[in-house]
């Protein structure tokens, strides 16, 4: 019963919301229970069991076996716990609203429930229900709430969205009807059971059009040019929410569904993901380098680091697969940070580029030290979570497909890979310098440091991301039973 209620309380809290409840009031109390509630999920979870826990189940359509089940293994409760952390930290990051305010903190906890929903779902239909529910409110807070620009990246964001939304749907048809007709269902615990019966020749069609799909939502190069714009143009809490918490349900995806249900689907396409993944490496952090804006760095920043996400994935070892998930809770709580003290900078100063700002570090220093561990975190500095799954995700490639003899695609890919560590530290130090070293500018004298009450959301997200950063197996012991099933004949 905590599970259900940590889905659909956000979901009841935004409909009070939108019926005249209080809304900061209300929406800090829901994500603040549930977060509470997911706490509860983590230390009552068991974590050398296989198989899902706590699965709760209510039929929804007999004729079309669909049923609303929810359920837990390492890798959900994994993005439960991230999603629950996020959502509370935008909702808290939320300053005053100039006009319809408890929209907007509906349109929050939407997304937050939406997440919830798609993590926890045992369900092909309500996985991609849940997901639907969430991308609604996204297009809202860019074009209502948003800043520059904000119409066009709210289009922009949309029509992307909207079209890996609609690809994925294809390839999720797809699957299912490639299953026997005698063993279909839309039960996840049916079809991996039922994976064996899908045809290999068949396999690979499914896998592209799923890759394709999760990738777009996900911003794998070149499908990557709807982040960076509708990024810089939302809200600090919508940026937090979806950089941190929502872009991550493609990767979910590909984990959850496309490597266990269609290996050979998988090994067939794994070289076309590699070339992909290292656009998003390379080409794409050095875009970021050349950003002269610090919102438009870091949403280049977060587009970047998807990459070393899709090598761990892209590795097919237990090792990069379980970095890989590290990765994605690691990466989700250090740029929501970073995008929530971009937002404040934005609030104080008026203004994110980067030339205009400097100094900010003897006004704002609470906001440098966090903005600087968190910095820390994205170019993965020993002590933080990120560290641990780029490590992981970084040994883990580098074994797949070992040829003592000369080097793999794999080793090669490794190899630049690690240049892109290199490119994060120059654009991350880059950005840092200029905001928050040098002299004060002249129209920046009145500049405040952050509020006495945002201390709680900062110290939450730096906490957990040095606590997982020196306590790494407190995540590996919970997704490595998950992926071992997986990938246990190639260890």
């Amino acid at each position: 019963m905590i599970l259900l209620f940590v889905v659909l309380f956000p979901l009841a809290a935004a409909l009070a919301i939108l019926l005249g409840a209080p809304a900061r009031k209300t929406a800090l109390w829901s994500t603040g229970l549930t977060l509470g509630a997911t706490l509860l999920l983590y230390f009552a979870f068991e974590a050398g069991q296989g198989g899902y826990q706590m699965v709760t189940s209510f039929p929804v359509s007999r004729d079309w076996n669909i049923n609303f089940t929810l359920g837990l293994d390492g890798l959900s409760l994994m993005m439960l716990l991230l999603t629950a952390l996020v959502t509370f930290a935008a909702v808290w990051f939320t300053g005053e609203i100039a006009e319809h305010r408890n929209a907007f903190y509906a349109c929050l906890l939407f997304i937050g429930a939406g997440a919830m929903g798609a993590f926890a779902s045992l369900d092909l239909f309500f996985f991609y229900a849940f997901h639907e529910l969430a991308l609604i409110p996204t297009f809202l807070l860019i074009g209502i709430w948003g800043t520059g620009n904000r119409q066009l990246a709210a289009w922009k964001i949309t029509i992307y969205l909207a079209t890996g939304s609609f690809i994925l749907l294809l390839g999720l048809i797809m699957l299912y009807r490639a299953v026997p007709e005698a063993a279909r269902s839309f039960d996840f615990r049916v079809l991996q059971k039922s994976a064996a019966l899908i045809p290999a020749s068949a396999q690979g069609n499914i896998f592209l059009i799923l890759l394709l799909g999760f990738g777009i939502l996900v911003s794998l190069f070149p499908f990557h040019t709807w982040a960076p714009e509708a990024y810089a143009s939302a809200p600090a809490p919508a940026a937090m929410l979806h950089a941190g918490v929502l872009k991550k349900f493609g990767l979910y995806g590909l984990l959850r569904l496309a490597l266990p249900l269609l290996p050979a689907g998988a090994q067939q396409y794994n070289m076309l993901l590699i070339y992909l993944l290292l656009g998003n490496l390379i080409y794409v952090g050095l875009v970021t380098i050349a950003q002269k804006r610090l919102d438009w760095m870091l949403g280049y920043s977060s587009v970047m680091h998807m990459g070393y996400i899709f090598l761990g994935i892209a590795s097919g070892t237990l090792l990069g697969t379980s970095g890989a998930a590290v990765l994605i809770f690691a990466h989700g709580i250090s740029i929501a940070l970073l995008f929530a003290l971009a937002g404040e900078i934005r609030q104080r100063t008026g203004t994110l580029v980067l030339e205009d700002l400097g100094g900010l570090g003897k006004l704002m220093p609470r906001a440098g030290l966090a903005f600087g561990l968190a910095a820390f975190a994205s170019i993965g500095l020993p002590g933080f979570a990120n560290f641990a799954g780029e490590v992981m995700v970084v040994f883990g490639t580098f074994r797949s497909g070992a040829n003592p003899e000369r080097f793999h695609i794999y080793q090669i890919a490794t190899v630049l890979a690690l240049w892109g560590v290199v490119i994060s530290a120059v654009y991350m130090l880059r950005a840092y310098r200029a905001v928050f070293m040098g002299t004060i500018g002249e129209s920046l004298g009145g500049v405040t440091d952050l509020r006495r009450s945002l201390r709680v959301p900062i110290g939450l997200l730096v906490v957990i991301t040095l606590w997982f950063g020196f306590f790494p197996q407190s995540f590996v012991r919970l997704v490595t039973p998950t992926f071992k099933s997986y990938f246990a004949a190639k260890q």
